[in-house]
């Protein structure tokens, strides 16, 4: 016997399929829910075994699919048919809702109700562009926003910037590396910052609408990969950014596997650029099953192909980088690690090989770089909401960068003052 509750969302089909599955000796409506909401909460009686959902329903996502099955109840979706069908079938198999029936063919109806779970199906990953101009909020974003590469390209390297608490200059390092990639590759810079997103401002990123939390929303609609241009902000012909939370108390907004799709499909384009947060807690979630706050920085440093550590010279910096750079290499034994000590000055009072011996010490990193002090041309960024390469691309701070640039990608573009294209040999220091 199948005990169903049925969700049609205004759908014609909720009378048709009402009496077929009347028929049948073997099913019984439980009930009508007016909408998913209602749904969830009859589903967590824990009465019925299986829904019957419009798929079009409001509120019908990832996190509902997966509240039903922790309740024991077997999602069946209601699809239009024709040639709309396939397309919902691929969004249904995104959101894990494996037995799919068209609404121009409801005689299999009762038969999917009462047939065992089909395995899931394998969804094709070439991403599907939405021709539509709206975000996932109803934004007037769209495809225009973001620059069409015609040509194939291989996957890009995913590189997460993360340090310790106390600004030791994640941000500026992140926009900055970000821009100097995206010189001549395809980039794309994502704000993963849970407590302090602030990508936006740096760049000057005007957005009510925060690229993250469209990307969530999309993600938990199954609707990411068409949609995926959406959540991004085009700065110039090869960068894009996707902005972050606008309040620290939006984290629970992002639901766990948000940023590795989002990431994964952000590779297959180019290369990216994480932006973190500095806490590396736990994830142990709350009572209603959410991650916790540090899901994204977390999520962030296990997706990347490499990450960049930066810290600070001084005492203080210094304690603070030895401390995160044994926590992270319990954490990423296998992740290559590339150290950058940001804001190297002589006031200090050490020089490069001093700092060089201490950090090795406690870390053994793939690479050690130095990026000098440089207060005023990071200030001149800043109140212009220009990335450090517009506003001081002969700076020696840029030309660092560009060095780890190097080191992490391979050559990069450095355009020269008759605006041709020259490469630039990797310049790293490397532990002794």
């Amino acid at each position: 016997m199948r005990v169903v509750l049925l969700v049609a969302a205004g759908a014609a089909w909720e009378s048709a399929a009402l009496a077929l599955l009347a028929e049948r000796r073997d099913v019984v409506v439980l009930k009508r829910c007016v909408d998913v909401d209602d749904l969830l909460a009859s589903a967590a009686s824990g009465q019925a075994d299986t829904a019957v959902v419009a798929l079009e329903a409001p509120g019908f996502d990832l996190a509902a699919v997966d509240h039903l099955r922790r309740h024991g109840v077997r999602p069946v979706g209601v699809a239009p048919g024709g040639p709309h069908l396939d397309p919902a079938r691929v969004r249904a198999s995104r959101i894990g809702v494996r037995a799919v029936v068209a609404d121009d063919d409801l005689g299999s109806l009762a038969g999917a109700v009462t047939a065992d779970e089909p395995e899931p199906s394998v969804v094709a990953a070439t991403a599907h562009r939405s021709d539509g101009p709206d975000g996932a909020d109803g934004s007037d974003r769209s495809d225009a926003d973001v620059p069409a590469y015609d040509e194939p390209r291989p996957r890009g390297r995913v590189v997460a910037v993360w340090g310790p608490a106390g600004a030791p200059g994640r941000t500026t390092l992140a926009t900055a590396l970000a821009a100097v990639l995206g010189q001549r590759h395809r980039t794309t810079l994502v704000d993963a910052d849970p407590c302090g997103a602030s990508v936006a401002q740096v760049l000057g990123v005007l957005d009510e609408v925060s690229g993250l939390l469209a990307a969530a929303r999309l993600a938990g609609a199954g609707m990411l990969e068409e949609r995926f241009s959406s959540v991004q902000r085009a700065l110039d012909g090869r960068l894009t950014v996707v902005t972050g939370l606008p309040r620290p108390d939006r984290w629970s907004e992002v639901r766990p596997g948000t940023l590795e799709l989002l990431v994964d499909l952000a590779a297959a384009a180019g290369h990216v650029v994480l932006d973190t947060g500095s806490s590396l807690e736990g994830a142990e979630g709350d009572h209603a099953g959410r991650a916790g706050r540090h899901q994204l920085t977390l999520a962030s440093l296990e997706v990347a192909d490499e990450i960049v550590l930066v810290g600070t010279p001084d005492p203080v910096g210094l304690s603070r980088l030895a401390r995160a750079a044994v926590e992270l290499g319990e954490l990423h034994p296998h992740t290559p690690m590339r150290v950058v000590v940001n804001r190297m000055r002589a006031s200090i009072g050490w020089s490069e090989r001093d700092v060089t011996q201490m950090v090795t010490g406690f870390a053994d990193p793939a690479g050690l770089h130095f990026l000098p002090e440089d207060q005023g041309a990071v200030d001149r960024a800043l109140v212009t909401g220009r990335s450090l390469v517009d506003t001081g691309p002969d700076a020696p701070l840029v030309a660092a960068i560009r060095a780890l640039a190097d080191d992490l990608v391979g050559g990069v573009a450095v355009p020269t003052r008759r605006g041709r294209l020259r490469r630039r040999t990797a310049g790293t220091t490397r532990p002794r």
